[in-house]
């Protein structure tokens, strides 16, 4: 039986405005910290991946280094980046600094989730889906940091090289740079997240490890679909996201065979 105190669904609905309104708040903060700190924000976070001395360009020149590939050192990107709107730059810090907000306060959002719904549920169901927050922030983050160190700057660096005719040039728009990145970090931050997915699937009944087994080829392409529509439209970012994506539903598979499924 459930102990909680029943409420009403008017006390339901007031309850969830409060989680979202602190929610919001956090993010509010977060935004205006990102927002006042531009040099930080722009000119080493989202510039970084478009400078040749970024940490996964010397990395990769390091480890070219010792293998005699010199290949892999990236001496230049050649591309500019312009604003070629009156309010380009200025729209640009505000977007950009609400999706710092969002990353930054994304478990405390999702603590704050859990705690709305966590009432409703049963002892053994809080005790299955113990420690949900710290496993989905660190799935998420752990996708950030492979947005944003991996796919990130493959990514621009195949963008950047590709010409269909030398006579054109690379020249990116300020809007069209950082939605790129925004996108390709918040992409990979969810979709880490599927092994908690698959976790929650298992125990509520609805998927198992034999039938995760059996249609694996299907569910990869949904999954790598779900992918692309998230990724820029370009077949190079989205085979960097396939690989980990694969990965994942391999871990997956793991995760659901050792889940007792709910009674």
């Amino acid at each position: 039986m459930k102990k909680e105190k029943e409420m009403s669904f008017i006390n339901h609905l007031e309850e969830l405005r409060w989680h979202i309104i602190r929610s919001l708040g956090a993010i509010l903060i977060f935004s205006i910290i990102a927002f006042l700190s531009k040099h930080i924000v722009f000119g080493i976070i989202l510039l970084g991946p478009s400078k040749a001395d970024f940490w996964t360009y010397r990395f990769l020149c390091d480890i070219g280094q010792k293998i005699n590939v010199y290949t892999f050192c990236i001496t230049e990107l050649p591309f500019i980046i312009q604003s070629r709107q009156m309010a380009g730059q200025f729209m640009m810090h505000l977007s950009s600094s609400f999706v710092i907000g969002v990353i930054c306060t994304f478990p405390y959002a999702f603590w704050e989730f859990w705690r709305f719904i966590s009432p409703g549920l049963y002892a053994n169901e809080k005790k299955a889906a113990r420690g949900a927050t710290f496993y989905v922030s660190l799935l998420f983050f752990i996708g950030i940091l492979f947005g944003y160190f991996i796919l990130t700057p493959i990514s621009i660096n195949f963008l950047a090289n590709y010409q269909i005719d030398p006579s054109i040039l690379n020249e990116f728009d300020i809007i069209s740079y950082v939605s790129t990145i925004t996108m390709l970090v918040l992409a990979s931050g969810l979709l880490f997240q599927l092994p908690m997915v698959i976790y929650f699937l298992t125990k509520a009944g609805v998927v198992n490890k034999q039938m995760l087994k059996q249609y694996r080829r299907h569910a990869i392409v949904i999954i790598l679909i779900f992918g692309a529509t998230l990724t820029p439209p370009d077949p190079f970012s989205q085979i960097v996201m396939a690989i980990p994506l694969v990965g994942l539903y391999e871990i997956s598979i793991f995760i659901s065979g050792k889940v007792k499924p709910k009674s």
